[in-house]
């Protein structure tokens, strides 16, 4: 989760300087809440909890792919960064998915 976060970072870095507060923002804070949302659910002392942060987590990386499909189709970052982005999103996905179905 760590490194999609920074990779986020640094592809946002090379956004146009308007989507400074829109896009590049967004994406970013979409990006870190979910690790954010992981770290504080498995901080919490209830499974039930813990699941919800799962989700939210899981919430968050899919706005976090919406947004780095609609940057790139905005011509905001190049394909290799986007193919890069995704195939860790997609990682991320399964593993949040994997916990949260083992939860049920």
């Amino acid at each position: 989760m760590n490194n999609y976060v920074h990779l986020v970072y640094k592809i946002t870095k090379d956004f146009p300087r308007e989507e400074l507060y829109g896009s590049a923002s967004q994406l970013r804070r979409a990006a870190l809440s979910v690790v954010l949302n992981y770290i504080e659910g498995f901080a919490r002392d209830s499974e039930a909890t813990y699941r919800n942060f799962l989700k939210i987590s899981y919430g968050s990386l899919k706005e976090s792919e919406y947004l780095l499909t609609f940057s790139f189709e905005e011509h905001y970052l190049s394909e290799e960064n986007y193919l890069e982005a995704c195939k860790l999103a997609d990682r991320i996905g399964g593993m949040l998915w994997g916990i949260i179905s083992k939860m049920k």
